[in-house]
């Protein structure tokens, strides 16, 4: 792992180099056997580890997807051996070694919590006994629950609550497919999944129990008119699970979709204005 970091200051002045053995690796596995192009995988798994390198990075108020650098993290999976790691009275038998150096990094990790080589956690993040895995990043300050996940390349800002039980899905390939993104300030409710790349605006509140795939609809119904997302939620909307009636060949039935009851205020802080939509929307958590 320090020789990966090093290779990571050697190259850091010009990622050009380091992107072009990656992308001709991944068109010709034979050169994964080559040390340049593993030194190249290894940089960017440690940058990764550090917070230099994110598989999807904000531009402005869109997200870029880095595909180079979830191609490196396909590599690094076969460029790895299964070990058996020994962790006081636990055995694990993986390819992927653990992440370390959590004090360094000003990080609580409480027993049986796990992070991933490869993931990032932000200064401030306390994770309870949770999972982060490879290639995904976790902003300052943020809170990771009991038994919640954060997939593989999954993207969540600063200062986020991730409640317990809620599952962000991962996603390595396609290549291209955007990962689920959380961004800074969101409160995440208990047992909430949100899967296939949705994109969960800064400081919104989703409820427990939400469930948010790339089809679900996510339905304004707060003014006169139902007003209809898909695959992402407005900044600062306070969402609940719902249902609405869909005809089929046997009948009339409920279909689960998301609905937006308010919306947090931007004019008090983000704890005044969370506990206050909580309690104006008798939003569950």
């Amino acid at each position: 792992m320090e020789q990966a970091l090093e290779s990571v200051g050697a190259m850091s002045a010009d990622w050009r180099e380091v992107r072009e053995r990656i992308e001709t690796a991944w068109e010709d596995r034979s050169l994964c056997e080559r040390k340049e192009t593993r030194e190249a995988v290894e940089a960017v798994l440690a940058s990764l580890d550090a917070g230099q390198l994110r598989c999807a990075e904000p531009l402005g108020s869109e997200w870029q997807v880095n595909e180079w650098v979830k191609k490196a993290v396909v590599l690094y999976f076969p460029m790895r051996e299964m070990k058996v790691q020994e962790v006081g009275p636990f055995q694990f038998h993986d390819k992927m070694a653990l992440k370390r150096n959590h004090a360094e990094a000003g990080v609580r990790v409480v027993p049986h919590a796990i992070a991933r080589y490869g993931a990032f956690l932000g200064k401030g993040v306390v994770m309870m006994p949770s999972y982060v895995n490879i290639g995904a990043y976790v902003g300052e300050g943020t809170m990771v629950d009991t038994w919640a996940t954060v997939g593989s390349c999954a993207q969540i800002g600063s200062d986020v609550h991730l409640s317990g039980g809620v599952g962000i899905g991962g996603v390595l390939e396609p290549l291209q497919a955007a990962p689920v993104i959380v961004e800074d300030g969101a409160f995440i409710g208990s047992r909430v999944i949100v899967v296939e790349g949705v994109r969960v605006g800064r400081e919104a509140v989703l409820g427990a129990g939400v469930v948010l795939t790339s089809s679900t609809p996510i339905i304004d119904v707060t003014g006169s008119e139902p007003v209809e997302y898909r695959g992402a939620v407005p900044p600062r909307s306070v969402v609940i699970p719902g249902t609405r009636q869909k005809s089929f060949p046997a009948g009339e039935y409920g279909v689960p979709c998301a609905l937006v009851v308010g919306q947090r205020k931007e004019s008090t802080d983000r704890k005044t204005s969370l506990n206050e939509a909580l309690r104006t929307h008798a939003v569950a958590v």
